[in-house]
Parts: structure tokens; C-alpha cells; sequence
């Protein structure tokens, strides 16, 4: 990836904390490369999935088959079995297939046939969708939303930044060289160190009135639930860790805040004719939350 330092800090804060993640902009801005990238980086196993309204949620879970050499059923893995899974365009799958995602997503388990099978570790979805061609496509459920730890706007690049994609894409495609950086265990213990960075309770009080705040706000219908409060928390942890730093800073929630609470939050609808967003609602109420001071 050229340039984009910030969205990759963020998708490395939801591998840490084995979150899974909604890459949402328009076709041909980085978002499947991006994911096959850190796939590569990662040596885990790497699974796509193009989604289309067809696409049944046995091929994404896998399915039991009868062998008739051994004359029994057999389960065959589907993509889900991967350890890294990029759905493209997930919101062209029907609902009943994004159902299916939503369980391994939730329990990191797979039901097929009554028998629930554990999926590996580290397990972390990538999906995509673009927000443009609405046509033929189904809107991801806000219980489906609240699944992804995050949610990232890769947008586009600067005129340095396009230009340097051009020469980098020159000759060959450089995702072709990549190299495994980290191992699937290095990973694992990394995710369990994450959750030792230290949280002084006025940090974790600062946390909890700033998504207590988005309950009560005049221009927001739905506020974000507990589990978006675990997601900050958790997130801050991360990002705190990725910076050197064994604890939490306010800074660190402010920086979490839009991408972690941003798609949680279901806005009024005079707040949607107004074509406000919720990143601007949760820029207010950062500012108006006192920020705890040493």
C-alpha cells in the first residue's frame, strides 16, 4: 500500500484484537489489496469470497457430502475455514447467506448439520462493500454492522500518492513478493499481550461517558450498546500498544472513537436529510466530554 499509514495502523489495532473489519469505498481505491497484503504479511491461511446473490451459505461454511468409497458423510471445509477471509462486496450476498457469516464472525464457530465446528485462530473477516451501486445489493443488518470491530474509508490517494502507485505498479505486481513477517502463534501471543496495556479508571471512566453520550444526543436514534464500549476499550489497548506505550491515553480513544463507534450509531432521520454524518456528531461530543487530566 502507498501512503494510507493510518488505515494500516488501523486494520493492524483489529488483528490485535482478533476484530474483524468494513472496508467501505468505491471500486479501485485499495480495499482487496489491502487485505490480501496483510494476509501475505501475516503467513496465515487466506481465503476470498466473491459475494453474489447466488452465493448459498454452504459455499461460504462448507458442506457434508456422502463419499461412496468409504460409504459414509463426509464435511468438506468452505473459504470460512480460513484464518484470513475477505468477502468482497458482502452486501450483494442475500441475508440469509450474511447470516451465516454473522455466526463464525460472532462465535468463531461454524453449525452445518446440527454439528458445530471450532473455526482456526487468529480469525479475522475482512469485508467490502461499495456504497455506490446500490442496485440488486442488501443492506447489511445494523446486528451485522455491530459485528465489525471497525470500519475504514480507505478514500482516495494524493497526486504524490497516485503517482508513486503508478511506478511501484510498473513492472510487476509487488503483492506477488510479499513475505511472511509474523507466524499464526506470534499472532496469538501478541493478542493476548494487547490485553495487558494498563487502563487507569479515570481512562476507562472518560471511555464510558463518551458512549454513554451518544445515547442521550438530540440528533442520534440509537446510541452504541455495550459491546461498542468493549470495542473502544479494546481498541485503545491496541493502538496504545502499537505506539510502544504499556498504557492507555486519552488520545488513544480519540483516535478510535470515529472507526469504532462511527457505524454503530443509527442517526435521526432530519439528521440524515441533512447529510450529517456520524463522524461529525462524534467529533462534538469528543469536544464536549471532559478529557481526564493527570
Amino acid at each position: 500500500m502507498v501512503g494510507k499509514e493510518e488505515l494500516i495502523d488501523r486494520l493492524l489495532v483489529a488483528m490485535l484484537c482478533e476484530g474483524h473489519v468494513l472496508l467501505e469505498d468505491v471500486p479501485g481505491t485499495g480495499k482487496t489489496t489491502l487485505a490480501r497484503a496483510l494476509a501475505a504479511s501475516l503467513g496465515c491461511t487466506f481465503q476470498r469470497i466473491q459475494c453474489t446473490p447466488d452465493v448459498l451459505p454452504s459455499d461460504m461454511t462448507g458442506l457434508a457430502f456422502f463419499n461412496q468409497k468409504i460409504g459414509e458423510f463426509q464435511f468438506r471445509e468452505g473459504p470460512l475455514f480460513a484464518q484470513v477471509v475477505l468477502t468482497d462486496e458482502i452486501n450483494r450476498a442475500t441475508p440469509r447467506t450474511q447470516s451465516a457469516l454473522l455466526e463464525a464472525m460472532q462465535e468463531q464457530t461454524v453449525t452445518v448439520d446440527g454439528a458445530t465446528r471450532p473455526l482456526p485462530r487468529p480469525f479475522l473477516v475482512l469485508a467490502t462493500q461499495n456504497p455506490v451501486e446500490l442496485e440488486g445489493t442488501f443492506p447489511l443488518p445494523e446486528a451485522q454492522l455491530d459485528r465489525f470491530l471497525l470500519k475504514l474509508e480507505p478514500g482516495y490517494p494524493s497526486l504524490e500518492e497516485e503517482e508513486a502507485i503508478l511506478v511501484r505498479f510498473e513492472r510487476s505486481n509487488p503483492l506477488n513478493d510479499l513475505t511472511p513477517v509474523l507466524t499464526a502463534a506470534e499472532v496469538l501471543q501478541m493478542q493476548a499481550e494487547v490485553r495487558m496495556v494498563a487502563v487507569t479508571p479515570e481512562v476507562r471512566r472518560y471511555l464510558v461517558e463518551l458512549v454513554r453520550a451518544t445515547r442521550t444526543h438530540p440528533e442520534i436514534e440509537l446510541g452504541a450498546s455495550p459491546r461498542g464500549s468493549l470495542a473502544l476499550y479494546q481498541t485503545a489497548q491496541a493502538y496504545a500498544a502499537l505506539r510502544g506505550r504499556t498504557f492507555v491515553l486519552p488520545d488513544d480513544i480519540k483516535v478510535m472513537a470515529p472507526v469504532v463507534l462511527g457505524h454503530r450509531l443509527m442517526l435521526t432521520a432530519e439528521t440524515r436529510l441533512r447529510r450529517r454524518k456520524s463522524s461529525a456528531l462524534i467529533a462534538e461530543i469528543l469536544e464536549q466530554i471532559p478529557v481526564p487530566v493527570e
